[in-house]
């Protein structure tokens, strides 16, 4: 079979097109998209939109004072880990008298930081570790304040479906929806 050229080339060809073969090519030039790898979408990490189990995700960290208002808010894409948020939320507020956080924060990094700056960390340990440490249940009780704050952030729905495509538009809203959280408290 002779060779032809152009889009008939590729449409006398539909292996080209296959996705389980060494013939993909994807696209029809070699210089179209993006320049780091395949099947990404540009500028997404930059944006806090990031790949998770249930797909394009957006992760809010916060930090509440006693009663549930917030006072730092930060966004990460959904895939990066929660020490990333709480290192940037750290850094904006004083260091608080203790800090409650749920398993995810559980690292021996943040507790030194933590201890250093004279914060108690009550953190329940990962269940993965070989030798728990030891935290404050009764405190620990009273981390379902932040848990009833982002519920009470994501009864609007721009906040719990994303619909800004930029992290700052985002972010912005997540700020009025917080501003008007803290007001109602």
């Amino acid at each position: 079979m002779e060779q032809t050229r152009g889009l008939g080339g590729c449409l006398l060809r539909p292996q080209r097109f296959e996705r389980s073969g060494s013939h993909h090519i994807g696209r029809f030039h070699a210089r179209e998209g993006s320049p780091l790898g395949r099947w990404r979408k540009r500028g997404d990490y930059e944006q806090a939109i990031g790949r998770s189990r249930g797909g394009r995700t957006t992760k809010i960290h916060a930090i509440t004072d006693d009663i549930g208002r917030p006072i730092a808010l930060t966004l990460t894409p959904g895939q990066a880990h929660d020490l990333v948020g709480v290192g940037a939320l750290l850094r904006r507020i004083p260091t608080p008298k203790r800090l409650l956080a749920d398993r995810a924060y559980d690292a021996r990094k943040l507790r030194d930081w933590l201890a250093e700056r004279g914060c108690e960390a009550v953190i329940p340990p990962n269940p993965t570790r070989k030798h728990p440490h030891a935290y404050d249940r009764i405190a620990y009780r009273s981390r379902n304040v932040v848990e009833r704050m982002f519920c009470r952030l994501k009864d609007f729905r721009r906040i719990a479906t994303r619909y800004d495509k930029r992290a700052d538009t985002f972010l912005s809203a997540v700020f009025l929806v917080a501003a008007l959280v803290w007001w109602l408290n």
